[in-house]
């Protein structure tokens, strides 16, 4: 059943936040302190990574100083592995694993396991599982998580064969769903699901440009679509339309599991230059349905720049250099944090520019421009630590420790 929708504007919206106190302006300073006692990062023994071209660089998660610099090579893209110590770099041969040591005394390293794939794309992490998907065969593999940690080499894996190669992704939920879009080389369309025996049970092929996944509360899984987006719960799938036609496309979900409301990308002008969104969606998976909210003047991101953090509230770092908070709940922007200088939009994708990540209530915020990364607490906005580094970063993925 397809639901309304609705578009909103918060132009004029804004909350201006407190002024920023760098606590920091090298590798170093001072580690953060949480209001009442040691902040989540000290309690982890948190770790960042964040490649640089020909290279990683893990760092200490409180006082951002390098802990190790690695190389590797000349364009790897990082994601958390999901349990909170690892990272799954995308090389050549496939998804190899950073252990960056988080919660250790242990060393980072660039191990020698690698996750075979050709052309390595998305990671997800639900349900215990790790979900690697490989575009050039459209095969999916999939592991226990917390073996990264106690396996003598690869963990034990499933795979599940790709019927045509594509763009795309694959989740498994909690009684062994498995969700998996459908495409080939030429384009994408849907998503096919099917039960824990391999069964299909449910398909659409009412997703054209499919993109993205995400898992919000309940298991409701969200996919992208060029015209709106496709909604996954208790067995049925339901198509939303963007109020835009032809083209209103969600691409990249941003979810919180104790959250029903998913937070998306939005992009209406198929003929736009450069990657600078200034709107987002809102899909409440249990109402089924999708909001388009047009966000303030000057407050524009990439698909680098949103996250969840404290209170399933939505973080968007945008080129005005402050991170804008967002109420999910009522599409309105209740708090605005300045971070870094105000900055433009990548030539291409691949290109270093200004990212967030988050590790429990603290929000590490790369700045390439000036080859720095700091630490924000998302409770106050206060920048906590600030350093200053001999490369220009680009991918970031935290790993929060045995603390989280």
């Amino acid at each position: 059943m397809q639901k309304s929708n609705l578009r909103r504007s918060l132009t004029g919206a804004l909350a201006l936040g407190a002024v920023v106190v760098l606590a920091s302006c090298a590798a170093g300073g001072d580690a953060p302190a949480a209001a009442g006692g040691e902040s989540s990062a000290e309690k982890a023994g948190s770790r960042v990574a964040l490649a640089y071209e020909g290279g990683i660089l893990v760092l200490d998660g409180v006082t951002l100083e390098t802990v190790a610099d690695l190389e590797s090579e000349s364009f790897t893209r990082l994601n958390a592995a999901g349990d909170d110590r690892h990272v799954m770099v995308t090389m050549s041969e496939g998804f190899q694993v950073l252990d960056t040591a988080a919660g250790s005394a242990d060393k980072p390293e660039l191990t020698d396991v690698i996750f075979d794939a050709d052309t390595p794309g998305h990671v997800v992490r639900h349900a215990g599982k790790t979900i690697l998907y490989a575009d050039g065969t459209g095969d999916t593999t999939i592991f226990d998580t917390a073996d990264l940690a106690t396996s003598d080499g690869l963990p034990e894996i499933q795979t599940v064969a790709g019927v045509e190669a594509h763009h795309g992704v694959s989740v498994i939920l909690e009684d062994g769903t498995f969700l998996t879009t459908v495409g080939n080389a030429d384009s994408r369309n849907g998503i096919s699901v099917g039960d824990a025996s391999g069964t299909e049970i449910a398909t659409s092929d009412q997703c054209p440009g499919v993109h993205g996944e995400g898992t919000a509360k309940d298991e409701a899984v969200v996919f992208g679509c060029d015209d709106g987006a496709l909604v996954y719960s208790d067995g049925e799938i339901t198509k939303l339309t963007a109020p835009d036609q032809p083209f209103g496309r969600m691409g990249n979900a941003y979810v919180s599991e104790t959250s029903p409301i998913v937070v998306g990308d939005y992009k209406n002008d198929v003929d736009a230059e450069g990657y600078l969104l200034d709107a987002v969606t809102l899909i409440d998976t249990v109402d089924k349905t999708l909001d388009v909210v047009d966000l303030p003047d000057g407050v524009e991101y990439t698909f680098r720049d949103i996250v969840r953090g404290p209170n399933d509230l939505a973080y968007i770092l945008a080129s005005d250099g402050a991170i804008h908070v967002l109420d999910p709940e009522t599409g309105e922007i209740a708090d605005t944090f300045p971070v870094v200088e105000a900055w433009e939009g990548p030539a291409q994708w691949q290109d270093p520019h200004p990212a967030i990540v988050v590790t429990g209530d603290i929000a590490y915020v790369t700045e390439p421009a000036s080859n720095s990364i700091h630490a924000v607490d998302l409770t106050t906005g206060d920048v906590l630590t600030t350093a200053k580094l001999d490369v220009t970063p680009n991918e970031i993925a935290p790993a929060a420790g045995s603390g989280k």
